[in-house]
């Protein structure tokens, strides 16, 4: 174990710069999982952490011990929680994170299961969501087009639960690098559509575009999808948010595959 006392170490100084910068989370590859739920899923899934950091008030946790204990010894550095208080996000959380690289995901030649587009969603919490509904609905692969939130930031890793760590999660793509490779159907919704969600068969593999909660699908999308879909809303909502819709039409192909 290490101990670092002083908030002008190398080390730390990095630190604070993934804590407060998705730009330097992008240009070092690296984040940060914050609390116990990440980083027993993260070590359940992938293995050990580069690096394991903890406040020293938070080893007296049982959780945080047990986290703890399953780290190889030369991967834990233990802060005191004055230097622990500005990497957290977290609010009344126990003061563990671990430091980890960000997977760059990869393009297949040809995408013949079902897939996530996600086309600029904005909102961290909506992406988060997403890919949380993707891996529980049993979606291994998700595309992420420019504009939409970093999947490895802070907000999207607590939305998400874990589920990144199950997902091949591929960003900065484009529609001439993704479209080609699409072997399967293409569906959207879209409040115009005649067809219903509950109507369209989704017994086989299909890829999924989820636009921006503003602006919606973008047309280098829409001109590619084969069947745009509307989802019934008796209630008269003009629509719904994106990441409730993209629940609703992954566990519609969910049902219809069970049944």
């Amino acid at each position: 174990m290490k101990l670092i006392s002083s908030k002008d170490n190398p080390f730390y100084k990095r630190l604070k710069l993934l804590a407060q910068s998705n730009q330097q989370r992008r240009k070092l590859g690296q984040t940060l999982l914050e609390g116990v739920h990440l980083a027993d899923a993260y070590l359940g899934a992938l293995g050990q952490p580069l690096v394991c950091v903890a406040a020293d008030s938070a080893l007296d946790n049982d959780e945080v011990a047990q986290i703890w204990a399953r780290v190889e010894a030369d991967r834990r550095v233990c802060l005191p929680e004055a230097l622990f208080e500005p990497l957290s996000t977290l609010v009344n959380g126990v003061s563990l994170l671990f430091v980890v690289e960000m997977p760059s995901g990869r393009l297949p030649a040809s995408q013949t299961t079902d897939c996530v587009i996600l086309d600029a969603v904005q909102d961290a919490g909506n992406v988060g969501s997403i890919l949380r509904s993707a891996a529980a609905a049993g979606v291994r692969d998700v595309y992420c087009m420019s504009g939409t939130a970093l999947t490895w930031s802070s907000k999207v890793l607590r939305s998400g639960m874990g589920a990144h760590f199950s997902l091949n999660i591929v960003e900065h793509c484009t529609p001439d690098s993704l479209a080609p490779r699409l072997s399967v159907p293409l569906l959207a919704t879209s409040l115009q559509a005649s067809t219903s969600l509950y109507e369209q068969d989704l017994r086989s593999p299909v890829a999924w575009v989820f636009g921006n909660e503003g602006a919606g699908v973008s047309p280098h999308w829409l001109e590619r999808v084969q069947t745009p879909i509307r989802i019934p809303q008796p209630g008269g909502m003009e629509s719904l948010n994106v990441a409730a819709c993209a629940a609703i039409c992954l566990f519609e192909a969910v049902r219809q595959r069970l049944s």
